[in-house]
């Protein structure tokens, strides 16, 4: 039985409450003190002998109740600490300032032959300098990997202080993928999945239901598309709508770096593999991203030496770091995209055959901005609203004379090029209404005035219909005038009929 004396804080009256239950033989399992409280853990006490007990406590001067309780604090506590500990997934492990371990959570032990409470460092881990190097440094040290019994893990180190005083240290271990899935979380602040295809026109429903079915197949996709066209985007709904969505999605842009870094960065590196190489060596992006995603963009610029490797890796799922000698074998999807053609430049033989063959399993087209129609106003609106936001400006939208310029405009630069446009519009604009010499374009047609136009549709239909009568004079078919403006010959004639325009199919 477990029994709270709480009472009136003085000297003494601690002894006096214990004498009692010494005086009784009562064999005490645990007594705990937070005056003005004591909590004690009597097993063989009885009701019996808890009724004349009570009577006699409450006797002591300064003595106010004693009552039943299912458990002690210190218990509680222990119980919530045994309780947090298992429900980490992660092994980890308090030790002291010599490095011994003090306590360990259930998913460590799976790595251990024996409970490891009470052992050196350095009886753990493979590197038997690890310890030394913990203690020398006060536990202040960077992220590093560590082997322990043959699995490389990550190692965090947290110093714990007391009073100013380093009392010891708490060790976690993580697995590469989960770091891996951190640093996925910490780039991506966009929408999940297809909603952040923004876009109701034909293209891009044509891209949605098509990515839709390639996304829930766990085979490589490459993505096509000219630049600026949000093939990351797309390459992101595709990893959220797979089975790996829980995993990370990690992603390298080939053009960006140099091949010496662009292999590290994907493959990782092997302790002391050159100068000034992390201690402990450093885990790849493949290895970060185990059973997730890795998104390889402007794959057509990939070095010759990288190509090969990467084939290599695509074969049989292994890979082996810079300077290396083990294999590594990781489970990842790999996605990549290019603006180039691939099929050219494997004909040219600059780009491997059978690594094109490899990455080009499933595949997208994504459209070009010039393609998507009506999109572009959706696209400007949002970029609109969120230019507003990041720059903490009063909300302003675009004004419907502003609208032909954005439908008649090429857009080389796709919707990246788009975004800039109206952020640096946002930017500059004084009011809240964005007219057309905000927008730092090339106008296709003259701008209406504000007062011509009665609603977005008008505007629109006053466009087309400028546009196709001063193009029909040069492109005097459906078939020809569709392929200038990039869509079917069958919505051209449509048009034509619906404006009129001498010469229609």
């Amino acid at each position: 039985m477990r029994i709270h004396v709480s009472f009136i804080d003085r000297v003494g009256i601690t002894q006096e409450v214990l004498a009692l239950l010494v005086g009784r033989n009562l064999n005490l399992d645990a007594v705990e003190m937070v005056p003005p409280n004591v909590y004690i853990d009597a097993p063989a006490l009885s009701f019996t002998v808890l009724d004349e007990l009570r009577g006699a406590l409450l006797q002591v001067r300064g003595v106010e109740a004693v009552t039943v309780v299912d458990i002690l604090p210190g218990q509680r506590r222990s119980l919530q600490l045994d309780a947090l500990l298992a429900a980490m997934s992660d092994p980890v492990l308090a030790v002291d300032t010599e490095g011994r371990v003090l306590l360990a959570n259930p998913a460590l032990l799976q790595f251990c032959e024996q409970p490891p409470e009470g052992r050196l460092l350095s009886e753990l881990f493979d590197d038997p300098a690890l310890a030394a190097t913990l203690v020398e440094q006060g536990f202040r040290v960077p992220l590093g990997e560590v082997t322990l019994r043959g699995q490389a893990l990550l190692l965090d180190a947290t110093p714990i202080h007391e009073n100013d005083n380093l009392t010891g240290a708490l060790l976690t271990l993580y697995p590469p993928n989960r770091i891996g899935g951190r640093l996925a979380a910490l780039h991506h602040d966009h929408a999940e999945g297809f909603d952040a295809l923004i876009g109701d026109s034909q293209p891009v429903r044509a891209l949605k239901a098509r990515a839709m079915r390639v996304a829930a197949l766990d085979a490589p996709l490459l993505i096509h598309g000219e630049t600026g066209t949000g093939k990351e985007l797309v390459a992101r709904a595709c990893h959220a709508a797979s089975a790996r969505s829980a995993q990370p999605f990690l992603a390298l842009n080939c053009a960006a770096l140099p091949e010496s870094l662009a292999e590290s960065e994907l493959f990782g590196y092997a302790p002391g593999s050159f100068t000034g190489a992390q201690r402990g060596g450093k885990p790849g992006l493949l290895e970060l991203a185990h059973q997730g995603t890795v998104f390889l963009d402007e794959i057509g610029e990939m070095s010759p030496y990288l190509q090969a490797k990467l084939l290599r890796f695509l074969s049989d799922g292994c890979f082996r770091r810079i300077g290396g000698d083990r294999e590594v074998k990781v489970d990842v999807r790999i996605l990549s995209a290019t603006h180039r053609d691939l099929e050219k430049m494997v004909g040219e033989g600059s780009f491997r055959e059978d690594l094109f063959y490899r990455l080009n399993v499933l595949n997208l087209e994504v459209p070009p901005l010039r393609e998507r129609g009506q999109d572009i106003l959706q696209l400007a609106r949002h970029f609109m609203q969120h230019a507003c936001t990041q720059i903490q400006r009063p909300p302003c939208r675009l004004a419907a004379s502003a609208f032909p310029a954005l439908l008649g405009n090429r857009w080389p630069g796709n919707v990246r090029q788009l975004q800039n446009v109206i952020f640096r519009a946002a930017a500059v604009c004084e009011g809240t209404l964005v007219e057309i010499h905000d927008l730092d374009i090339a106008t296709a047609v003259a701008p209406l005035a504000s007062g011509e136009i009665g609603s977005l549709e008008e505007a629109v239909e006053g466009f087309e219909k400028d546009l196709l009568s001063r193009l029909y004079g040069s492109y005097p078919s459906t078939r020809q005038l569709a392929a200038r403006l990039n869509t079917s010959h069958s919505a051209i004639a449509t048009r034509l009929r619906k404006y009129g325009i001498p010469g229609k199919a």
